[in-house]
């Protein structure tokens, strides 16, 4: 509840991402380190290059176990912070980060209402959850709000028309146990998938936001979109 008493709307769609469950995604999740790696590297070529004190800021929502994020700080001296509804993943992202001897701030909090100061980031990422929010629309104008003026977000996610055969060839490239396979297909093609959103509904979202608009790249089994403050 809120400090009316209120009762909150629930931040995520699904079960929550604690205890076993969220070990469970991390183990499975481990084996797409090279991916992580090949995103953050891309992440950190759209960075803009600073001078004097202020230092370039990257914020991951919804960062899971943080390897993007730790990926990402491995690179150059950013100030990277990610926020997740998940207990259980800030832990384990804040002990990934202590592990690599890198420099990263995981916060527990709600994409559609991030504890941070309006124009705090240069650029806003998020990796397959957007999906999951309760509240897409508010997540979008918080990651305006948060950005500086000229930042960059960027969403990676499921599309809702994917293929099973786009899903059975993502699942294979994770290497998964037989049985870590099976279930893993399953909440794709019979969860994820329902809860993904199409190219319009990204375009409308947006155009309800200061975003006002977006820019959309297809993949086989998603979307890259791109919004400019």
């Amino acid at each position: 509840m809120d400090i009316a008493g209120t009762p909150r709307k629930k931040a995520y769609r699904g079960f929550a991402m604690e205890g076993q469950i969220a070990s469970w995604y991390a183990r499975n999740t481990a084996g797409d380190m090279p991916e992580f790696e090949a995103l953050a590297a891309r992440i950190a070529q759209r960075l803009p290059a600073k001078a004097g004190v202020l230092q370039v800021a990257v914020l991951e929502v919804a960062p899971g176990p943080g390897y993007l994020a730790v990926a990402l700080a491995k690179l150059g001296p950013y100030r990277v912070c990610g926020l997740d509804i998940s207990r259980s993943f800030v832990r384990m992202a804040t002990e990934a980060a202590a592990i690599a001897g890198v420099t990263a701030e995981f916060r527990l909090g709600d994409a559609a209402a991030m504890p941070y100061p309006a124009d705090s980031f240069d650029f806003v990422v998020c990796r397959a959850a957007f999906k999951n929010f309760t509240d897409p629309v508010g997540a979008l104008r918080e990651m305006h709000r948060v950005l500086r003026p000229g930042g960059e977000a960027l969403i990676i996610d499921m599309r809702n028309d994917a293929s099973d055969a786009a899903i059975d060839h993502r699942v294979e490239e994770m290497k998964l146990t037989r049985f870590s396979a099976f279930v893993t297909r399953a909440i794709f093609k019979h969860s994820l998938r329902k809860r993904a959103y199409g190219r319009d509904d990204f375009l409308r979202m947006a155009a309800g936001t200061p975003f006002g608009s977006a820019e959309i790249r297809d993949e086989p089994l998603g979307f890259e979109v791109r919004l400019r403050k």
